[in-house]
Formats: structure tokens, sequence, C-alpha cells
């Protein structure tokens, strides 16, 4: 056991209290049982190498056996590390899981020619590109084989929507999506997985050297404790900064971020115009108002 995976065990980094035995008991049944209640097949899942690819890669093998699940690695050429795609291969292979290694480029390249308004300048716009086009991929695997589209994002990612709307956040089910990101690190040790996997730095990899925390402005310690405070504990803004000592600046500009991005969270706008509509709320979100 290494340093790191030691001072996770002592329980630092700070992560939100909760029943790993438990988390792994309740997701092994939910995978197991919404397979068994949709008929389908198995599970596609895209394997990136980082920490939240990883895990759910590595629960889903473990509940539904590796032959139900396929992994689809779609790095990019220009942003992917070469050691992402080794370890997300590596643990495809140790786990027995088939996978597809696809490099996406051909098919940006085909956007780039294809649209007279395209902008090679523009980060946001093509790094959401990129994860829109690993989800249509995704989506192929799956109605070709009858398989569902198993998400890899976590509750930190949801709350804060930092992940591309139709892009990772378009999949069929969030196995993780209730575990923040400090909690699926310590579940990640748990599992056994090598800790250059469950502590490397967070990346969605749209872009060269694109980290999370640098473009989130703090670590995922201190939003998990925010977001913790505020989300499960239902503190304001003012006492969460008193609980956990982050600057109320800090806890105030997170939960901004939070309330911005519910648009994420829930299914597009419908304009009521029947009669029988009035007053009654269709909308479905992973996390409601009241949570928040």
């Amino acid at each position: 056991m290494g340093e790191a995976h030691k001072a996770y065990e002592s329980g630092a980094p700070w992560a939100p209290p909760i029943d790993y035995d438990y988390v792994l008991r309740r997701i092994t049944i939910f995978l197991r049982d919404f397979l068994a209640k949709t008929g389908a097949g198995g599970y596609v899942v895209g394997l990136s190498g980082g920490v939240d690819s990883s895990v759910t890669v590595t629960l889903l093998a473990r509940s539904v056996g590796p032959g139900r699940v396929h992994a689809l690695i779609l790095p990019d050429k220009a942003s992917t590390p070469r050691r992402d795609v080794e370890d997300a291969v590596g643990l495809a292979e140790e786990l027995g899981v088939g996978y597809t290694l696809l490099y996406i480029n051909d098919v940006l390249d085909s956007f780039a020619s294809s649209l007279p308004f395209y902008d090679p300048g523009s980060l946001i716009a093509n790094g959401n590109l990129k994860a829109r086009v690993r989800m249509a991929m995704l989506y192929y695997y799956a109605n070709l084989k009858g398989f569902l589209v198993a998400g890899t994002g976590d509750k930190s990612e949801i709350l804060l929507g930092y992940y591309t709307k139709y892009g990772d956040g378009g999949v069929d089910l969030l196995p993780i999506g209730d575990l923040y990101k400090t909690q699926v690190r310590r579940l990640a040790l748990r599992l056994g997985l090598p800790e250059r996997i469950a502590l490397k730095p967070s990346s969605p990899r749209l872009w060269p050297g694109h980290l999370a925390e640098e473009e989130l402005g703090c670590s995922y310690e201190t939003i998990d404790k925010v977001l913790y405070h505020y989300v499960d504990l239902g503190m304001d803004a003012a006492g969460v900064s008193e609980a956990t000592g982050v600057p109320l600046e800090t806890v105030r500009r997170i939960i901004a971020r939070v309330h911005a991005n519910e648009h994420k969270r829930l299914p597009p706008v419908i304009l009521r115009l029947t009669p029988q509509a009035v007053g009654h709320d269709w909308r479905m979100p992973w996390y409601s108002r009241p949570e928040l």
C-alpha cells in the first residue's frame, strides 16, 4: 500500500462520510436489477483511464460479469495522454472486459471540414463536440448490441454541471452519480484499483493540458465539503463557510454554479399549452430544487 493510499485510509484528504460496504452492495444489486428489468443484453461504457470511468467499469464487470460489459476507449490524439489510453486498456484486459480502442479524430475532422462555421480556436465548442461524438459512438454500439449506456459521472460533477450536455451527460444510468468525487477515489482504492488511477488528477481531456481543478478554481476536496454541507446537510452559505472553513466567497461561487447549471439536470423545457397541464410539473431532475 502506497503512502497516498495510507493517507486515504486514515481519513485524509477529507471525504463525506458514507458506508462503502453498503455502497458496493447497493450498486451491485442495482446494476443487476436494472439489466433484468430493461431486458438489455449488457452495458457499454466509455473508459477513459480516469478514476470515475475506471470505478464504473469495475463495478459493472463485478456486478453482471465481464462478458456483459463492453468498453469503448475513445481518445483524441491532441488531448488524450498516452498513459490514459494505457491505463484504460490495461484495466479492461485485467477485468476481462471486451473493449474497442478507436481514436475519434477522423470524425472530428469530418465536422471541421463540413461545417462552414467551424472555429478551430474555440476550446469550449470543440471540447463539447468531442464529448458528443463519444456519446454518439456509445449509443450506436448500444443500439447494435441491445445494450445500455452506463454513465460515469459523479455527484460533484452532476451538481456543478461539470459535464457536456448531451455528451457525457447523455446516458441511460449513472451508477456512481450519488457519490462525490472524493468518495469515488476512496471507493477506487477499496476496489483495488492502482493509485495512479484512483488518485489521478481529474480531467475531461477536452483540450491539451485540460485539468478539472484548474478550470473549476479549487480542489475537489474543497468543492465536496461545500456541496456536502449545502446539499446533504441543508446549510446556507454562511453556515457552510463556518462549518468547513472555506471562505464565504468561494462557497457562494460553488453554490451559484450549482443553480446556474440546473438546466443540465433537467429534461428540455416544454411550453405548456393545454389546460390539463397547468400546475403539473413534468420535469424529472436528477436532483430536485428542495435538495439544493
